[in-house]
């Protein structure tokens, strides 16, 4: 994915308020309120587990065997109100798994089967995962049994992959570990389209360019997983739809290989359904009247009979035998020549010219009956688009292969946003480590802290050098997909060395510095780094006044070269840091919808992030050396006068010549005092953001701040240390 890409045409990270399904939000009557509720939106009273509850501790003691038995016994257990294809539910779980897993997205790891978020708005309501509401309402007694330790979002991907197991796919492993949300993501953007599964063109710049689509959405359409399979915009052209199917995949950090082993292996199994038109069918569950009880899509045409369900509107399976692994996708693609025909619902799918009865497939519910085989514009873009049907020529030749690839790859779509292996939890994990798990290698806590502590003190480098170092390095993380962050020290390695926004020449000098010291010490380079930063810290509050200690845990390692895929940690690039007052000149965001992003992404609330921001620019550790925000006399000081200046009404506050900067004018004398930008001044301007601010400008917080900044500046550091949970 290209970084330039990022915000095209205006998208911002986050929403203003319009996912907010709210009529009266405030962004919807003045849009240019910043919604900082995404920082808060799993607040702990919408938490229904005791306070106590530790699910980590609870997964452990689960019968894993036990769930992965009942779901298994689950798959041909049909039920009267939502039968079962063939008798084997098999297609419908792989289909939730995948779904659950496929809103993934690299370009900032939102997405995802981590949480079980497809319980909820707008994902639940979805028109790609029609249906999927009756999955989850079939697999409820194996949640109902295991109770709560048995998050929703392990046994929604558990489904799947035990389908595949069942119907003779050799898996390659499943890792428990997830933890539910119990809200929506409501603030995330999802996507500004005007309506669901509108045109491409309003996400898109240039559709004879698929990766012109506006960063960091990944689906061709809003309300799609992937790309419309029946063609660009609905149009068959399969050789089009095969740049869009490798720029989503790639969105979501799948290569060619792994994209084109998904498509086939996802479609070796299960159908689609067509049961009528799609203007015939019920709204969605989010548009339905309480005595639908939560299930939407509703289908007049629906008797019982599995072969008359709705959810896609394409017709058929894709292979004669939709219940079992085989390499009969393939056989059926190559053996035979194509064409568009029009499903019972209207829908353009492509089937067979002249195929052999044999090759047909049985109705799902009458297998007496046979029917054509069909496959999407996807599909066919795997026989069309020239490095997708080499693969798949390959594959062909060598069903082993084609399995082993699959295994894997379904296993990282599965998987891919639940951080490195410290998180996974159970039996089926697989050994070994993979280079997508961004593995780190445990580091050594057999060493004197305080004699580190004292050559760092000693080594000449400047409080700002070792603040915005151990800054820079723990900024990456992301708790969307749990990547990124200080452990693993990959801030001295490729690409992140070299990134613009850390500053290459004094990062090169710092390191220079701490390598040895690390050597010495036997310490690894990512807890001097981090220990660096708090000796900082702990002189800014000395020079202040006070004298704090800033808690520290040894162990994080050092990764290598090999163990680190620079092409996927691109993605992890800063483009902006409102916490060190920087942004790329080029981007059409303002800069305090970037920061909002970033403190989400680190898991901060609101009062941490404003802590951090006043203690950071009081510290003088911005970007480039700037004194932008810099309201303070005292630089190098952790005090209050950031938020001092901010609400000191003798100051006004007016736009300079420079873009998105400003000037802190004397009331009086009109004298320039300090200049700031967005990411500054919104501190006093968002009302939310000021009630915080003048809590720390109060004469009787001083204290409080220099605790509630060490808190959050600890909670950085510490964000990855997976080692450290229970």
């Amino acid at each position: 994915m290209d970084g330039d890409n990022v915000m095209k045409g205006g998208g911002c990270p986050v929403m203003h308020g319009g996912n907010t399904g709210m009529d009266n939000h405030p962004a919807k009557w003045w849009p240019k309120t910043l919604n900082i509720s995404i920082l808060h939106q799993h607040d702990a009273r919408s938490n229904p587990m005791d306070p106590d509850y530790n699910h980590r501790e609870a997964v452990k003691a689960l019968d894993f065997q036990g769930v992965w038995d009942d779901v298994d016994k689950l798959l041909t257990d049909s039920q009267s109100w939502w039968p079962a294809d063939w008798g084997h539910y098999g297609g419908l779980f792989i289909r939730l798994s995948w779904h659950v897993a496929g809103s993934y997205r690299l370009g900032d790891g939102r997405g995802g089967a981590g949480t079980g978020n497809l319980r909820f708005e707008p994902l639940n309501s979805w028109p790609d995962n029609a249906s999927l509401d009756k999955a989850r309402r079939i697999l409820w007694p194996v949640k109902k049994k295991y109770g709560n330790a048995l998050s929703w979002a392990d046994l929604l991907v558990l489904a799947g992959t035990v389908a595949y197991s069942n119907m003779g796919l050799k898996v390659y492993g499943f890792a428990f570990g997830r933890e539910d949300i119990w809200a929506p993501e409501l603030d995330i953007n999802w996507g500004e389209d005007s309506e669901m599964l509108a045109p491409t063109d309003e996400r898109i710049t240039d559709l004879d360019d698929a990766d012109s689509l506006y960063d960091p959405l990944a689906a061709s359409h809003m309300g799609l997983i992937y790309v419309n399979p029946e063609g660009v915009n609905g149009v068959p052209d399969p050789a089009k739809t095969g740049k869009f199917v490798r720029m989503t995949f790639a969105r979501m950090a799948m290569n060619d290989e792994e994209t084109a082993a998904l498509t086939v292996g996802g479609h070796t199994v299960g159908k689609a359904h067509g049961g009528l038109a799609a203007d015939q069918v019920g709204p969605a569950p989010a548009g339905c009247d309480l005595e639908a009880g939560g299930f939407g899509w509703a289908d007049p045409g629906f008797d019982g009979n599995a072969n008359t369900a709705h959810t896609s509107g394409l017709e058929g399976a894709w292979t004669t035998n939709p219940t079992k692994w085989d390499n009969g996708y393939l056989d059926l693609l190559f053996g035979y020549e194509w064409e568009v025909k029009k499903s019972r619902a209207g829908a353009n799918q492509w089937e067979p010219i002249n195929i052999a009865e044999e090759h047909k497939v049985p109705d799902a519910t009458d297998p007496s009956i046979k029917h054509n085989p069909i496959m999407t514009d996807a599909d066919m873009a795997m026989k069309v688009d020239p490095i997708y049907r080499e693969i798949c020529e390959r594959f062909h030749k060598d069903p082993a292969y084609l399995a082993a690839t699959f295994a894997k790859a379904w296993f990282k779509l599965t998987h891919r946003d639940m951080g490195p292996k410290a998180n996974y939890i159970g039996p089926f994990v697989p050994e070994g480590d993979l280079i997508w798990q961004d593995p780190v290698p445990a580091g050594s806590t057999d060493y004197d802290v305080d004699a580190v502590k004292a050559k760092i003190a000693k080594s000449g480098l400047s409080m700002a050098e070792m603040i915005a170092t151990a800054w820079d390095s723990a900024r990456t993380y992301r708790g969307s997909d749990m990547r990124g962050g200080a452990n693993g020290a990959r801030i001295r390695l490729a690409p992140q060395k070299d990134w613009p926004g850390n500053e290459p020449k004094r990062l090169a000098k710092v390191l220079g510095i701490l390598e040895p010291i690390a050597a010495e010490t036997g310490a690894s380079i990512a807890d001097v780094i981090v220990l660096a930063g708090n000796v900082g810290v702990e002189q800014a509050i000395k020079a202040a006044g006070s004298d704090v200690s800033v808690p520290f845990t040894p162990g994080r390692g050092d990764a290598t070269d090999a163990q680190t895929d620079a092409d996927s940690f691109s993605v992890l690039e800063p483009v902006a840091d409102g916490f060190r007052n920087w942004k790329r000149d080029d981007l059409p965001v303002h800069a305090e919808e970037l920061l909002l992003d970033r403190a989400q992404l680190l898991g901060l609330t609101g009062h941490e992030m404003t802590a951090l921001v006043g203690g950071l620019r009081v510290l003088g550790v911005n970007h480039g050396g700037s004194k932008h925000g810099v309201f303070s006399q005292r630089e190098g000081q952790l005090t209050t006068d950031f938020f001092q200046v901010l609400t000191d009404m003798s100051y006004k506050w007016v736009p300079a010549s420079e873009d998105d900067t400003y000037e802190l004018q004397d009331r009086q004398t009109g004298a320039v005092k300090y200049t700031a930008t967005r990411a500054d001044l919104v501190f006093g301007s968002n009302s939310i953001l000021r009630a915080y601010a003048e809590v720390y400008a109060q004469d009787d917080n001083e204290a409080k701040f220099v605790r509630d900044f060490v808190a959050a500046w600890t909670k950085v550091m510490n964000a990855d240390r997976f080692d450290l949970l229970a």
